[in-house]
């Protein structure tokens, strides 16, 4: 008798999507189902590609789950125990989620589990999946460290703007080659930064308007890759290894919570303290003064910027432009009786696109729904009269 089932794949990492591994547990598992005679509708193959075992917050599962729910499922496929979960308490807890709906879990690779025997090899294997990822990052973080500390320029991988990363070879340890051309750029951008006093943003349109080009050639110049290159110590000669660390997610952002809040791993990266970082000799770009004077202006920036506010924003991270996606900010301007605020497309904004404001954001009058509705100064009980603006509706929120 033929049964309905649903196939489950995952794979963790970008290397495994490469390999297609998932693509291979796929084949397995359709191979499988049509000996067994197990009918398994194309809209019930299940993949999550790039997500950890170690959470349950994956697309794939979780449509998973709400279809067994609904008790239209009979047994769902999965090549082994650690495709389902790498930790062992989720995998039990799956297992009797979907057999307390009527759904029978086979794994192609673990016994049949309908003896006793069978069920404690399924948990053991389980507790080894659990106990080889552990051992297996552990191993990696204490071999970065150690190649580190020994002046290893191979654990930092890859080489930022200004060099080339050179494999190691059987000849010679990785190291990194200056770029002349991308040298003379980053050499510029610290010289307008701490001599001529430019803006963070006002470089940025500077490399933009010359068509200086990017590590890839393809993008443009953000602001955010410039500010990155003024704090990166390894133009001063001295990359650093261990800068970030993994941190569970404090918060869902407005992209995930467009995504229905399901991020591919629940953690986040976050600058550790300097006085950790371990510090790794390249060829230097820029004198330490130089460099010194860069961090002392950030810092003032920091500190004095008139974009820093304390001020909550009741919709902050929560709007965007129905018709270019682009996130909303709040801004303000000053009439001749009262501040106003209100709520601004950064597709309007001229400055942040090479090309200038997108065409259909370009306008913030009553035709266009990127404008929030103005909002009269706190400190007045009564805005006065005649200072009304014209606005456009609220745009949606993610």
């Amino acid at each position: 008798m033929t049964k309905t089932a649903a196939l489950y794949a995952r794979v963790s990492s970008d290397r495994q999507k490469e390999n297609h591994t998932i693509a291979s547990q796929v084949t397995a598992l359709i191979q499988y189902a049509e000996v067994h005679e197990y009918l398994v509708p194309a809209e019930w193959r299940f993949q999550d590609e790039g997500y950890s075992g170690a959470t349950l917050l994956r697309p794939g599962l979780e449509a998973l789950r709400d279809l067994a729910t609904g008790g239209q499922l009979e047994a769902v496929l999965i090549y082994s125990p650690d495709r389902l979960s790498r930790k062992y308490a989720y995998q039990v807890l799956l297992v009797e989620e979907l057999s307390r709906c009527g759904v029978e879990v086979i794994f192609l690779k673990s016994p049949s589990g309908e003896t006793p025997e069978d069920q404690l090899l399924v948990q053991f294997q389980g507790m080894i999946a659990e106990y080889e990822r552990a051992q297996i990052a552990e191993r990696s973080r204490r071999g970065k460290r150690h190649g580190a500390q020994q002046g290893s320029v191979n654990v930092l991988s890859g080489a930022p703007f200004g060099y080339r990363y050179v494999k190691k070879s059987q000849n010679s340890a990785a190291y990194y080659e200056l770029v002349e051309s991308e040298a003379k750029v980053v050499q510029k951008v610290f010289a307008i930064y701490t001599q001529q006093n430019q803006s963070i943003n006002a470089i940025a349109r500077m490399l933009n308007q010359r068509q200086i080009p990017t590590r890839t050639g393809a993008a443009r110049w953000e602001r955010s890759t410039v500010w990155g290159m003024l704090r990166n110590p390894a133009y001063r000669g001295r990359a650093c290894f261990g800068k970030t660390e993994i941190r569970p997610r404090q918060r869902i952002t407005r992209p995930l919570r467009q995504r229905h809040g399901l991020a591919s791993r629940n953690s986040a990266n976050h600058e550790r303290p300097c006085q950790d970082w371990i510090e790794i000799a390249v060829p230097a770009l820029i004198s330490e003064e130089v460099f010194a004077l860069a961090q002392e202006q950030l810092e003032k920036n920091k500190r004095h910027s008139p974009r820093r506010t304390l001020e909550p924003t009741l919709l902050q991270g929560m709007l965007v432009c129905e018709r270019c996606g682009y996130a909303l900010y709040r801004t303000s301007t000053r009439t001749s009786r009262q501040k106003i605020y209100y709520y601004r497309c950064l597709g309007s904004d001229a400055y942040r696109h090479l090309k200038g404001a997108l065409s259909r954001c370009s306008r913030l009058d009553g035709d266009h729904p990127i404008a929030g509705r103005p909002q009269p100064d706190p400190d007045r009980t009564e805005p006065p009269a005649g200072s009304r603006q014209k606005y456009g509706s609220p745009s949606t929120a993610s």
